[in-house]
């Protein structure tokens, strides 16, 4: 199996460029982005008209061992329990492996 792109978009309560909201993922970067198995970590923005989010993280696992490890770690489970279940107002999660033929 090849490795796990693994994205969510999302919208806050606090609004599309907001104070609260850059605080938010500037916050969660530095939670996310140091736990073990997570590659190539990215906070976007979405500036299509035709998508209803407003942000996504994007981040890469090497398998799906890191990606559950990434799912059950502590820091990401306090994380959505703390900020994202609070403070994400609606979101998508997508999981991505590349497409053999």
């Amino acid at each position: 199996m090849s490795s796990i792109k693994h994205m969510v978009t999302f919208t806050l309560y606090a609004g599309k460029d907001t104070p609260e909201a850059e605080a938010f993922l500037k916050e969660s970067e530095a939670a996310l982005a140091t736990i073990p198995g997570v590659e190539q970590f990215e906070v976007l923005r979405q500036i299509s008209e035709k998508n209803e989010f407003d942000y996504s993280f994007s981040m890469v696992f090497a398998d799906q061992a890191a990606y559950d490890t990434y799912n059950d770690h502590p820091v990401h489970r306090k994380y959505v329990e703390e900020r994202w279940e609070k403070e994400v107002s609606r979101f998508q999660e997508i999981d991505l492996i590349q497409h053999e033929n």
